[in-house]
C-alpha cells in the first residue's frame, strides 16, 4: 500500500511536468501529426494542442494509458521486475490528476494577467452603466410632475376619530 501511494504521488508530479512541458512546446505531437496526416489535414502552426495539453478527458486517458502500457512492456522485458496492475492503474490516475492540477494553475496564471483584469473591469463597468440606465428610465417614467406651490392656507381638517371610536362604529367593542 505504501509503494502504491508513492507511485501515485510521483505520477501526479509526472502529470504536472508533462502538461507544463507540453504547454511550452508540442514538437512531438506536431511531428507525429505531420507523419500521419496529409498536408490539408495537418495542424495549423498556431495550434497549441498536444497529447495532453488542450485535449479532452478521453483522449488524455488514451494517451496516458498508452504511455504507461509502453512503460510496462519495457519494464516487463528489460528487467526481472514483475509489475502489478494496481501500480499502473494508480500511475495512470495520478498522472491524469496531475495534468488537471497543472492546467488549473496555468489557466489561473493566464487569467490573472493585467490585460485580463482590465477587460473584466471594462465589462463590469459596462454592465453597471447598462443597469443604472435601466433603473433611471424606470424611475423617470414613474415620476409625476410636482404640484406648484401656492400660498393657500391649509383647510382645517375634521378631527380624526380615535381608534376606540372607530372600533365602536364598526361594532367590535361596546
Amino acid at each position: 500500500m505504501t509503494f502504491e501511494i508513492i507511485i501515485f504521488v510521483l505520477s501526479i508530479l509526472l502529470g504536472i511536468v508533462l502538461y507544463w512541458r507540453e504547454s511550452k512546446s508540442n514538437a512531438i505531437y506536431r511531428f507525429i501529426n505531420k507523419l500521419t496526416h496529409n498536408d490539408e489535414l495537418q495542424m495549423k502552426p498556431d495550434n497549441r494542442k498536444g497529447f495532453i495539453h488542450l485535449q479532452p478527458f478521453l483522449m488524455r486517458l488514451v494517451y496516458v494509458s498508452l504511455l504507461f502500457i509502453i512503460a510496462a512492456i519495457i519494464l516487463q522485458f528489460a528487467t526481472p521486475i514483475q509489475a502489478f496492475v494496481q501500480y499502473f492503474v494508480s500511475a495512470i490516475v495520478g498522472t491524469l490528476i496531475g495534468t488537471y492540477i497543472a492546467s488549473a494553475f496555468l489557466f489561473a496564471k493566464n487569467s490573472t494577467k493585467k490585460e485580463n483584469f482590465e477587460k473584466v473591469f471594462d465589462k463590469g463597468k459596462d454592465l453597471v452603466n447598462e443597469f443604472t440606465e435601466d433603473v433611471k428610465e424606470t424611475f423617470e417614467s414613474k415620476e409625476e410632475p410636482a404640484p406648484t406651490a401656492t400660498k393657500e392656507t391649509p383647510k382645517e381638517e375634521a378631527p380624526k376619530k380615535s381608534a376606540r371610536d372607530r372600533f365602536k362604529d364598526k361594532g367590535m367593542i361596546k
